[in-house]
């Protein structure tokens, strides 16, 4: 039986986690940060808008299969933690294999499918004609990269499911600083434009899913004494009840991510309809809401790794530490966010941009980005919960019924008060979010404290 850490013991390894997941959640938006900053310093709000609908298309296309990461980094976690108890690894070096294999393939699918689904996507956005071309030109470039983009995602899920926390943040650092430089390479000094951006991209995703394959090998020689070949054989790719379990946590997250992906696509698409000035404010903002999310996730991702280690190693029922230690610091974080917003927001937006339109409508909408911390705080830790233990059905319910919601606020919201309704109608889905969690959180805690019937 092994000895449960100290409270102390717990902080300690709470931040070796959240520390270099926070650094590397934070430079993780600078991706689309960078790119917005260098498409807000020309001449047209054309360019911007064009990157702010190009970037979505990929959200729909790679948050949707998200799963990738939480599903790898759940199982991984739990391996970690059986691991720990018993010294067998084979499942934490499986949990890659299987993982990478489905990454893959869906890489290789979105490669095959790039015209129907570019025609999907497209469809369902409602811009300007002159932006959409734009956005079509970058869609057109970027899709190659999809390979590697989802071995990435699989990459950073399984470091942080062995809490190597350390490695995931030299590859994001390597992705974002690469990616950053290829921008101004190509766009101020080619002169590309948009296509620039998109190369940039690729070339960094490319060289990080490399770094990643390469830091994950050495994982496996130095502290599993495993060999990459060894996870790729038929009987470990093959065994049909761990791809039952991976299917099913993966289908719970993929159908969460799509509800959540629904909801930005509208809200993006909504504010479209209002005109390329606010779009483009609108995309500005939300870069405020991704480096917050980011940043926030990286307590959420500690909790995903110790909760699903706790599991492993000791059972559910030891996990209310873990997640009092957590969510306390992610409580501290958002707080900071809310103090960084309020009184830096204006000048961080005359960083992005010089257009001043869209730092005017910027600046008007800038305290809905001022409260969002405080909000979506407790939606990014619970869900890093759930995932930890693998209990995905609760997040897909949840976030199914805050859809729900935002649906009917909107109509009643954006007809009388235009952006601003738009953006208190996706509050009311954060809070939604948030509150529909906690109880089902609730629910899990009153079980696990239930006495057991004796048999």
């Amino acid at each position: 039986m092994t000895t449960e850490p100290s409270t102390p013991e717990l902080h300690r390894r709470m931040w070796r986690l959240a520390g270099p997941i926070i650094l590397a959640n934070s430079s993780a938006p600078l991706l689309g940060a960078v790119d917005t900053a260098v498409m807000g310093h020309m001449p047209d709000p054309l360019y911007l808008g064009a990157i702010a609908l190009g970037a979505l298309v990929f959200s729909f296309l790679y948050w949707g299969l998200g799963f990738l990461r939480m599903g790898t980094t759940g199982l991984t976690a739990q391996g970690f933690g059986a691991f720990l108890k018993t010294g067998d690894a084979t499942d934490t070096g499986a949990a890659f294999s299987r993982a990478a294999m489905l990454a893959i393939g869906f890489g290789c699918l979105v490669i095959l499918l790039q015209k129907p689904l570019g025609l999907i996507a497209f469809s369902l956005l409602d811009a300007d004609a002159s932006i959409e071309i734009e956005a079509q030109k970058y869609y057109a470039i970027r899709i190659w990269s999809a390979p590697a983009a989802l071995i990435n995602f699989v990459v950073l899920g399984w470091l942080l499911g062995i809490q190597k926390a350390g490695s995931a943040l030299l590859i994001q650092v390597v992705l974002n600083a690469l990616n950053a430089c290829l921008d101004v390479l190509f766009v101020f000094g080619f002169g590309w434009g948009v296509e620039g951006v998109a190369f940039g991209t690729i070339i960094a995703e490319t060289t990080a899913a490399t770094l990643g394959i390469v830091i994950i090998r050495q994982h496996f020689h130095r502290h599993f004494t495993l060999s990459l070949r060894s996870m790729l054989t038929a009987r470990i790719l093959k065994d049909m009840a761990a791809l039952q379990r991976i299917i099913v946590v993966n289908t719970d997250i993929f159908l969460r991510t799509a509800c959540i992906l629904l909801v930005f696509g509208i809200f993006t698409n909504t504010g479209a309809q209002f005109g390329a000035t606010t779009l483009a404010a609108n995309a500005l903002l939300l870069n405020f809401l991704m480096f917050m999310a980011h940043g926030l996730d990286g307590f959420a991702f500690a909790a995903e790794a110790m909760v699903g280690a706790e599991k492993g190693q000791r059972g559910e029922k030891s996990l209310h530490r873990v997640v009092k230690v957590t969510s306390q610091w992610a409580f501290l974080a958002a707080m900071i966010y809310v103090a960084v917003y309020a009184l830096l927001g204006p000048s961080i937006i005359r960083l992005l941009t010089d257009l001043p339109d869209v730092r005017a409508l910027a600046d008007a909408h800038l305290p809905w980005m001022a409260i969002m911390p405080l909000i979506a705080v407790w939606s990014f830790q619970l869900d890093g919960i759930f995932v930890g233990l693998t209990r995905t059905r609760a997040m897909r319910n949840t976030v199914a019924v805050a859809l729900g919601i935002f649906l009917i606020a909107l109509p009643l919201l954006t007809p009388n008060f235009g952006n601003h309704g738009l953006w208190a109608a996706f509050t009311i889905f954060m809070v939604a979010r948030g509150l529909t969690l906690a109880w089902c959180y609730g629910r899990l805690v009153q079980s696990l404290a239930a006495p057991t019937n004796p048999a």
